[in-house]
Order: structure tokens, then sequence, then C-alpha cells
């Protein structure tokens, strides 16, 4: 194991008195080209050139001597100091940390970060990115090749935002560029980037008020899920019933990083609701009323949301692939067809025993578990204890079990 190991973070200022120690003392040093490059590299020393940072602790783990590896901006920040430090290597690291390409990127914007998303995107990533970006106002992404401004850009169609893209920081090649997202992908990025991703319908918000936690603030509207008509407008549909919406979210679970599908969104409750979670979310209704009162909705409650007007099934044949969907309209066929396209889960509801077996079997067929249960809500005017409104639902959840060719889906 080596001796000792120091991890350096580089972000183009000149080394500190405490990093060209380290570096003088090192018998083995990993790094980029271009870190491996500087001057205070001891010529002398065993130079691995990063690509693979488990590879590289493995080898390091393996050295008789003092080790340094240098990176770029804060390496503990999404960085290599935490593959350096698994249970696998039992490496014990000092950080020499510098400023983070995140903060660097935003300070080249002239804009605080406090309140922005930071996520990463790799090709195994880069959706769940995406939908960080539809969801948020303000996002920084720190890129990876196959995985930059082009694709994200690709990727966002539909959704129009502002990109801050800072090209190699800190080097003499250094550059920040402000294109539209629609217009991210007629150019060639050099890496590595860091690309801030800000606007939406409401936002971003600008404000003297300093918060109170980094990222995203707690939902700051009104308590609870499922909120009552009046938090709409009044007026909700058939299948927006808050028992029954609070049914629909709780087997769904929304969450960051997700993209849900509403189809049949009616007042736009259960899309503003996922939102609130966190989710990108697609509203789909063949009303263009019910978009109307769904963009409404969204601007009430301060989230983001992509309205779409069209029919179903037909309309969906383009958008991005969902995690989870509610059909909340459109019935057998329309639960079919989402099916084809294999989320993780379904939820949509039927008034009648008939129909609840009907989308069942097509589900089963599908290759999900299917749950169904009779929700009814019974709302009581409690001056009198008298019922004053009563709704009966059969609720149908269907789960993945398998994957295209029968395969388990873990």
């Amino acid at each position: 194991m080596a001796d000792r190991v120091t991890v350096i973070g580089w972000d183009g200022s000149p080394l500190t008195a405490a990093a060209r120690s380290a570096l003088g003392a090192a018998t083995l040093v990993a790094g980029a080209a271009h870190h491996l490059a500087l001057p205070e590299v001891p010529p002398t020393a065993e130079r691995i050139r990063l690509g693979s940072v488990t590879l590289a602790a493995r080898r390091i783990a393996g050295h008789r001597g003092t080790a340094v590896v240098l990176a770029d901006g804060d390496p503990g920040f999404f960085g290599v100091v935490r593959t350096l430090r698994a249970p696998d290597f039992g490496l014990e690291v000092e950080v020499v940390p510098a400023v983070s390409a995140v903060a660097a990127a935003f300070a080249r914007a002239g804009m605080p970060w406090d309140d922005a998303q930071v996520v990463v995107a790799h090709r195994r990533t880069l959706r769940r990115a995406v939908n960080v970006c539809r969801a948020h106002t303000k996002v920084a992404v720190l890129t990876s090749p196959g995985a930059g401004p082009a694709e994200l850009g690709l990727l966002m169609e539909g959704v129009h935002r502002t990109f801050v893209v800072c090209e190699e920081l800190g080097t003499t090649r250094e550059q920040v560029s402000v294109v539209t997202s629609d217009k991210a992908a007629d150019h060639t990025w050099r890496d590595p980037n860091v690309v801030i991703v800000i606007g939406g319908p409401t936002g971003p918000v600008v404000s003297g008020d300093s918060g109170w936690i980094a990222g995203r603030a707690p939902d700051a509207g009104p308590r609870g899920w499922a909120l009552p008509a009046e938090a709409y407008g009044g007026g909700l549909g058939e299948g927006e019933a808050e028992l029954l919406r609070a049914a629909q979210l709780a087997r769904l679970g929304p969450r960051v990083g997700d993209l849900v599908w509403d189809i049949g969104c009616g007042s736009g409750a259960f899309a503003t609701e996922a939102a609130r979670a966190g989710a990108a979310v697609i509203a789909v209704d063949r009303d263009l009323d019910a978009c109307g009162r769904t963009d409404a909705s969204s601007r009430r409650h301060g989230v983001q949301l992509q309205i779409v007007h069209g029919t179903a099934p037909h309309v969906l044949e383009n958008l991005p692939e969902p995690d989870v969907v509610r059909v909340g309209g459109g019935g057998a066929a329309v639960v079919s067809a989402v099916a084809d396209r294999r989320p993780q889960r379904i939820v949509t509801h039927a008034a009648t025993r008939d129909a609840a077996e009907r989308v069942g079997r097509d589900l089963s067929e599908h290759g999900y578990r299917v749950e169904c249960a009779l929700v009814q809500s019974v709302e009581l005017d409690t001056r009198a204890w008298t019922e004053t409104e009563r709704s009966v639902a059969f609720l149908l959840t269907g789960e993945i079990l398998r994957r295209d060719g029968g395969a388990p889906r873990r």
C-alpha cells in the first residue's frame, strides 16, 4: 500500500505550497494528460494517465512509496476522493482542494448557486440529468464525453431553456458561451465543460433573500398532498378526487430524476403534485381548455410542466421515455400503448369492475404485476355530519416484472 496518498485539486491557478511539496516528494503521480504535463511533476515519478479511477486506485494501493492524484476542481465534489476512499482499496488520503468547476462556472456567469441543482451527466445518467433540467429552473450539469451540451439540448426538445456553457475552465482555452437549448446541438463543444441550465415558465426567481438550504428548497406551497379543489381553481374532473389522487401518487412515488406522464391531465392537479415532488412531468390532454387549466395550476404552485395538446395514444409516440405514468383518460387502448413503452409503474382507474378487469388483463399480458383496489371516499359536512359527496373508483396499479424477452427487471 502507498505510504502516503495526496489528492490535489487544480483549477488553473498556481499550485499552493502544500501541493508543490506533495508533488515534489511523489514517486507516483496520477492525473489527466494536462495534469501530468505540469512542470511540478517530478521527472522520475511513475505516471498514470487517469482513465478509470478504479484501476488507478488499484495501482496506487499496490504502490510502495508516495502517491499524488491530480484532479480538476474540488476532488471531493463528485470527484476521485470517493473512489479512493472506498473500502475496496483501504486508502487514507489527504486532500488539497481547489475551486470546484461548478463554483467557477457560476462565478463566470455572475450568478449565485446555493439554490441550484447539481447533477452529473454521463451515458448512464444522461436521461435523469435531463429530467432534472426539465423540472428545475437552475441546474448545473457536470458533463462527460457523449453526455455534453449537444446531447442535453437534443433530449430537451419541446422545453425551452438557456444554456451557459463553460469550456475548459481555468485554462488558456477557457470559453463561456450562452445559447438556447434548441441551438446547443449545432455546436461542437470542448471537454471538459460545465453547463448551467436556467429558465422556464416560472423562473428562475431572483431574490435578495438568502436561502437556508443548498439546492432545491422544500416546497413552500400549502402543506400536504392531494390538495383540495380550491387549490386548483375548483372544478376537479372525474378521476381527480382527493383520495384517489393521493393513492395514485403513493403508488407511483414520483421523485427527482423521474419523468412522469400524466395522460388526461384535466385540471393539472396530479401533474402539479408530481412536479412538487421534484419530478419532471409531461401533461397530456386532448382538451385545449384542460391544457390551459393545467398551465394555470402549474404557475399557481410554481412548478415546471411540459404541456402537450393532443389525443392519446397517437400523441405519445414522440414523447421521451417515461419512468412512471398516470392514465387519467383514454381507457384500455391508452393503457396498452403506455405499457408498450415499458415504464416502471402505471396507474389508472376504472368506473366499473368489467372495465377494471379488461385493463388488468392487458397489463398482465404486457408483463406487469397488477394490483386493484376499490377506492371510495365520502365527504362529510362536519356541522351536521351529513354526506355531501361520494366517489367510487377501481384503482389499478401495474408494476413491471420483466423486460422484453422475459428477463427479470432489477
